[in-house]
């Protein structure tokens, strides 16, 4: 029985202590590799082929490369990173920011005398990756594939590019384990609702997610199914529109300066007239947690599925667990 009043109306992420145990993992017990002097050759999420000679001073842009440097213990070569790092938090805090990755300037990335650009596709725009992919400097574009099997080879990718595959193999163990044990709560759900993910309301009007979208991904390895599945995208719709979609659950995306409320949205006559209207069904999630799909990904989604499904989507995740792991040893 489906019972909104039993959960938290918002989920934000774990504590520190209990988030930072999957890099913990990878960066203890996997401690061995080069240190990047070697000629490493990485093929990119764009197809191209790259040399890389010096990984000493890289520029990280988006968030999940960002996590990943830090989990694989490689902070200390980071030179700059982009606004959207913001975990671990102190990574913002003690690196230089270069601004939104979808709004770099050649200059404020090149300025910074890097060896090595790593950046999550869809940076930009288009006219700035074209002057970093031309200068002498290896630039190396990650995939953005929100499945288990695009985290893990975002995980690879960074490894290889940095000459860690060693410690880039242990970490994307722990979080194969981790989906492997969210999958098994997941086929617990006998009936799976219906969400509806807002990003963001603009002169009043809802943008909300269609499928090919990293929360269409969330929601489904959630256990559920996007109330939004006919659009494709982010895209602004009517209050027509979200009636007709009647979904049991409304996920509010949660930014720094932007957190909505279930008394805010659905004093909305739209979403007032919903089934999550109707039994409250309101959840604010952070939205680079739930959607940068990076090592956290796997934690972020079954902190979603627990709000949806609370007595099948229970169970702590193997990165959680205090007994090591194959991997960890």
């Amino acid at each position: 029985m489906f019972d909104v009043k039993s959960t938290p109306r918002s989920i934000r992420p774990l504590s520190r202590a209990a988030l930072v145990a999957v890099f913990v993992s990878a960066r203890v017990f996997c401690v061995t590799g080069a240190a990047g002097a070697d000629v490493i050759t990485v093929r990119d999420s764009a197809g191209r082929t790259i040399t890389i000679n010096n990984s000493s001073r890289i520029v990280s842009i988006g968030g999940a490369v960002t996590e990943i440097l830090y989990a694989l213990g490689l902070e200390d070569r980071i030179v700059a990173v982009d606004t959207t790092s913001v975990y671990p938090e102190r990574a913002l805090a003690e690196k230089p920011n270069v601004g939104y990755m979808r709004q770099l300037s050649p200059e404020g990335v090149l300025g910074l005398s890097p060896t090595l650009i790593l950046a999550s596709e869809g940076a930009g725009p288009a006219n700035t990756v074209a002057v970093l992919e031309a200068a002498d400097i290896p630039f190396v574009q990650m995939p953005d594939d929100n499945t288990t099997e695009g985290v893990v080879e975002k995980i690879r990718m960074v490894a290889r590019a940095t000459g860690k595959s060693h410690q880039g193999e242990c970490l994307a163990h722990v979080v194969r384990a981790d989906f492997d044990a969210l999958a098994v709560q997941r086929a617990r759900i006998t009936r799976p609702l219906k969400v509806l993910f807002v990003l963001s309301f603009v002169t009043d009007r809802p943008m909300v997610a269609g499928t090919g979208t990293a929360a269409d991904s969330a929601i489904r390895l959630a256990g559920a199914s996007n109330a939004m599945a006919d659009i494709r995208g982010y895209k602004l719709v009517n209050g027509e529109a979200i009636v007709a979609a009647q979904p049991d659950v409304v996920v509010a995306m949660q930014r720094p300066r932007q957190v909505y409320s279930a008394e805010a949205v659905f004093a909305r006559p739209a979403f007032a007239m919903t089934p999550a209207g109707n039994r409250r069904g309101f959840l604010s999630m952070d939205g680079e947690y739930l959607l940068s799909f990076g090592p956290r990904a796997a934690r972020a989604v079954r902190d979603l599925g627990a709000y949806l499904y609370p007595d099948q989507v229970r169970d702590r995740l193997p990165s959680e667990q205090e007994t090591d792991g194959p991997c960890l040893r």
